[in-house]
């Protein structure tokens, strides 16, 4: 197969890096359309595809992954055979837009996350009509290549990820800058306090994810009565921790459906 990845930024190449090292497509196979010269040059010597500044090659891709941001979609000038696939992993770009500025029925809408950098991102997917079983099925390799992945039957819920997975990541990040200025705070070297940290969120994910037991529960079973533990989630009571950080949530879903309706 023939694939054209529109975009060669962080998302576009995690795709790329991982799909290739896990076999899912070939670097021969493979197009990446770039207008910087300089990161044209770092993708074929980093991975030996194909690169260009033109939109040529998705006129014959089966598979053409849109991988740019929101505001320069109207800037991809090129046609798609009436078979391919169209993947989007454009914030807040619709489907009913894509089909407009495309001229195409066959898309995919997806909303993975940067951790798919290093083969942990989460994405969340649907799909037209048009798309075939056995596309889907392929769609669901690629995206696994990257992490783990989530079909969706309402379009609207890819908003909703976006707010939540897709800026998640910032939001873990900010987390982590604040707990570690707290650990310098109380005197641990930098370096020591960003082991601490991140570790700990790591191995808290993963406890979460294979105990198969609540957040709430997990923190009860850490948290003694009176101890330091329940000193510190007060203090994160006291600032509204939970409250801001569900207003985080909807603020972003507000923006990804602003987005969606530009």
């Amino acid at each position: 197969m023939k694939v054209a990845i529109v975009g060669g930024g962080v998302m576009g190449e995690a795709i790329l890096g991982a799909a290739l090292d896990r076999a899912v497509f070939s670097a021969p196979e493979v197009t990446v359309i770039e207008k910087l010269e300089a990161r044209r040059d770092q993708l074929y010597a980093r991975y030996g595809v194909q690169v260009s500044s033109t939109f040529e090659a998705m006129s014959d891709s089966s598979l053409v992954i849109i991988s740019v941001k929101p505001q320069e979609m109207r800037s991809v000038a090129g046609t798609l055979r009436e078979d391919a696939v169209l993947l989007s992993i454009m914030a807040g770009v619709t489907i009913t837009s894509l089909k407009a500025e495309f001229g195409h029925d066959r898309i995919v809408r997806a909303m993975p996350n940067t951790p798919a950098a290093v083969k942990a991102g989460m994405s969340a997917w649907t799909a037209t009509e048009a798309v075939s079983a056995d596309q889907r099925e392929f769609t669901r390799t690629l995206l696994s290549a990257i992490g783990r992945e989530l079909y969706v039957d309402d379009e609207k819920k890819i908003d909703m990820v976006t707010a939540v997975s897709g800026s998640g990541p910032a939001y873990v990040f900010l987390f982590i800058e604040a707990m570690v200025e707290g650990a310098v705070t109380v005197g641990l070297p930098r370096a020591a306090a960003e082991e601490l940290v991140l570790q700990t969120l790591y191995g808290s994910a993963l406890y979460a994810q294979e105990s198969g037991r609540s957040a709430a529960d997990l923190r009860a079973a850490v948290t003694s009565p009176a101890g330091t533990t329940a000193a510190g989630l007060l203090e994160l009571e006291k600032g509204a921790f939970r409250a801001a950080v569900i207003e985080c949530v909807k603020a972003a879903h507000e923006r990804a459906v602003e987005l969606g309706n530009a």
